[in-house]
């Protein structure tokens, strides 16, 4: 075959030394690679390690300088506001307790070591430094910034608390200094503003405490430095005028340098080792690739395999058919690829098990290989679908002859073992000349042709033609618009009258879905309920059709409604929630109103039907079989499902001008129902002839054009109001057939 030998070529110009030689280059430069990226790496995990510590030395050391000063803020607060403070300051001073409580506490004390007393007008009244007085009032101490403290709490206002911290420079150095109203405990200060007295501690930042904090904060280097001092590892002080007083220095522990340091050498030796290893794998890798190479064809072939046929499979199928395309476009001849889907493969697997199926597959495989020959390419695309690409000259010319012969082969039943099962198929057929279309629009193009074999009656080829994506694109655009009206409630409902075959009174009416489409004017519900159910669109616009006639019912007392509903609204497990809903807001009583449904669904699925059925009995609905008589129409589907009404295809009923044999066929069908209690609407009535025909038949009710056509609410109403009407053309047919009506009375 010109594919596989196009194939080997190709594989054949693959230099395998070239291959190993770049593989060797690849690891090598794969090798220098890695090495720079360790080393590389090693350098930021340094730096980084290096910036953390020095961010949270920063950040510890910013914290012991405050903690510094608000533990001087919480001593002086404990001094300041202290009852016997206000005691022998303003009540009853005593000069004495004051150096004694006070000036003295400043020897060897660790919580401050200067201590003044200011008047109002911030004159010094006591000064003390390390348990001795001050010379001169301890003016040296009192800087402009530790006067900006003073002058803070002097003006602090009745709800401040009359104490201000900060920073200030001395004779004696750099300290924390605190200026407090001396007040009671409670805040309460008996003496006239004038008067009152303001203590003043000072916590200089000596060697020894700097020492301390070093050790506690674990800040390795620790020194006070001048202000002009900068660097990144030093904190400024600054005083409350923001004047920088001093710097706070450490020594960086660079513990990044330090584990690089350690870890380094080991890099190095691993860097080592996995040269060698490289090597190593340098001398061995011509037989690796060769051994790897042969294991990757063998796994590319099994996954390219189907198992069960022992076909390519999907994947399979993909690589062919871009092979094909690719020579095709090479040489100008072209490519077709051939769809087939089994038709009652299902039922197969259903009726005679898995096991079977697996059989049936394996002997439509076989068939096919002998059908398809050496000039194509067969695959199990997965389930009960195939592909078969055709490449050449005459490429479409023998896909068509294989169609053919495929429809044959599937003619005849075929013997798996002990059984013979009967299958057809269904088969779609796509060109692309001179390999101009790609294989991922062929395929669409091949399926879209199999499933219109499908629509048309199955049992046939299709090719495909732009018209099947115009007319898809038109189903799709139909879908949408079909969406809106829904959304915009422009679904209407007519009602066609359902009569009494006695009398002809009106009994009932049947709820009809219309839609008139913007700027294409009426659909047929034969048209546009078929895209609602392909569309996933089927339980909306049952449920709007279902809510308008209930509404309506309301303005009908007396009247039962019957309403269609689809199988694909069967297949909603919240159907008859939905339904029970409708009538607890409408407030219709359920027995007033008929949902009809076809045999399909019940034949498809007959446990799930009769589940729907139970849920929808408990509402208090009742369920008729429509169109009895076109389709299966089995009397079994009667029995084991319980219907409470039976409506008789309107072909029957238009049979009746054919001869007796229609005569007898309607009165059997309305004889089994009625043996079965279950009341017979005939639908489709439009001639007298008909509707005395259908009276004799045990029929009691009547549907059809003879009585009135689907029509608005309004021409109910009007038909409600003339009663007389349809009396009228019930005393015409009588006049008209008087032996025939009196024989049915």
């Amino acid at each position: 075959m010109r594919l596989r030998g196009t194939y080997n070529r190709l594989k054949s110009h693959v230099n395998r030394r070239m291959a190993v030689t770049g593989m060797l280059l690849v690891f090598a430069m794969l090798a220098v690679m890695v090495t720079s990226i360790v080393l590389t790496a090693l350098d930021r995990v340094a730096s980084n390690a290096n910036h953390l510590d020095e961010e949270r030395s920063r950040e510890t050391l910013v914290g012991a300088i405050q903690t510094f000063k608000f533990q001087l803020g919480a001593t002086l607060n404990d001094y300041a506001a202290w009852d016997d403070a206000a005691e022998n300051v303003y009540t009853a001073p005593d000069p004495d307790w004051v150096i004694s409580n006070f000036g003295d506490m400043t020897f060897e004390s660790d919580l401050f070591d200067v201590a003044i007393v200011l008047d109002q007008n911030g004159r010094p009244g006591m000064a003390y430094s390390d348990g001795k007085p001050l010379e001169r009032g301890g003016n040296g101490y009192l800087p402009d910034d530790l006067m900006m403290l003073f002058d803070q709490v002097r003006s602090a206002g009745s709800g401040d608390v009359p104490q201000a911290l900060g920073f200030v420079r001395t004779v004696k150095g750099v300290g924390a200094a605190g200026v407090a109203l001396i007040r009671k405990k409670s805040g309460e200060i008996e003496v006239d503003p004038a008067k009152r007295s303001y203590l003043v501690f000072i916590r200089h930042i000596s060697r020894d405490k700097v020492e301390r904090i070093s050790s506690a904060y674990v800040l390795p280097g620790l020194v006070l430095a001048a202000p002009s001092y900068r660097s990144t590892h030093a904190v400024t002080i600054e005083s409350t005028s923001g004047i920088s007083l001093a710097s706070l220095a450490w020594t960086p522990r660079a513990p990044g340098d330090i584990s690089r340091e350690q870890v380094e050498p080991l890099v190095k030796a691993a860097l080592v080792m996995v040269a060698v290893y490289c090597l190593l794998l340098f001398i061995i890798g011509n037989s690796v690739v060769r051994r790897l190479r042969t294991d990757e064809a063998a796994a590319l072939k099994l996954a390219r395999t189907d198992r069960l046929s022992g076909l390519a499979n999907r994947d399979g199928l993909h690589v062919l058919l871009d092979q094909a395309l690719a020579e095709a476009r090479l040489d100008g001849s072209d490519v077709v690829l051939l769809y087939l889907d089994l038709d009652g493969f299902k039922e197969v697997n259903d009726s005679y098990g898995h096991a079977v199926g697996d059989s049936l597959i394996r002997a439509v495989s076989a068939g096919l290989a002998v059908l398809v020959g050496g000039n194509a390419a067969l695959s199990r695309i997965g389930g009960d679908e195939f592909g078969i690409v055709f490449f050449g000259a005459d490429a479409e010319e023998r896909a068509i002859s294989v169609a053919e012969a495929i429809l044959g082969f599937f003619g005849e039943p075929l013997p798996l073992g002990e059984r013979v099962v009967s299958v057809g198929c269904s088969l779609g057929l796509a060109l692309s000349p001179e390999g101009t279309i790609d294989g991922g629009e062929l395929t669409r193009q091949a399926d879209m042709a199999m499933y219109a074999s499908k629509e048309s009656g199955r049992g046939r080829w299709t090719a495909y033609h732009p018209q099947m994506d115009e007319e898809r694109e038109t189903r799709n655009q139909m879908a949408l618009d079909l969406r809106a009206a829904i959304d915009n409630e422009d679904i209407q409902v007519v009602y066609q009258p359902v009569v009494d075959s006695s009398t002809f009174e009106l009994v009932s009416v049947e709820a009809l879905a219309r839609w008139n489409r913007p700027g294409h004017g009426p659909v047929s519900p034969d048209v546009f309920i078929p895209i609602a159910e392909a569309s996933g669109l089927i339980d909306r616009l049952g449920l709007d059709v279902l809510r308008q006639s209930l509404m309506q019912l309301a303005e009908w007392p007396g009247l039962k409604l019957s309403v269609n509903v689809s199988p694909g609204q069967f297949r909603d497990p919240a159907f008859a929630g939905h339904v029970a809903d409708l009538f607890y807001v409408t407030g219709i009583d359920p027995h007033r109103v008929v949902l009809e449904m076809t045999e399909t669904y019940f034949i498809q699925n007959p446990e799930r039907a009769r589940t729907v059925l139970e849920r929808l009995r408990k509402i208090g609905v009742q369920i008729a079989l429509d169109d009895f008589g076109s389709g299966f129409s089995s009397v079994g589907y009667l029995r084991q499902f319980g219907f409470d009404r039976m409506k008789i295809d309107k072909s029957l009923v238009q049979s009746l001008g054919d001869g007796h044999r229609a005569v007898e066929m309607l009165q059997a069908t309305v004889a089994l129902a009625r043996s079965l209690d279950v009341p017979v609407t005939a639908e489709g009535v439009e001639t007298d002839q008909q509707a005395v025909n259908l009276r004799l038949a045990g029929c009691d009710q009547l549907q059809g054009y003879l009585f009135g056509r689907p029509c608005s609410p309004a021409d109910i109403d009007a038909l409600r109001l003339r009663p007389m009407d349809l009396r009228a053309k019930a005393a015409a047919i009588a006049f008209a057939h008087p032996r025939d009506v009196s024989s049915a009375r």
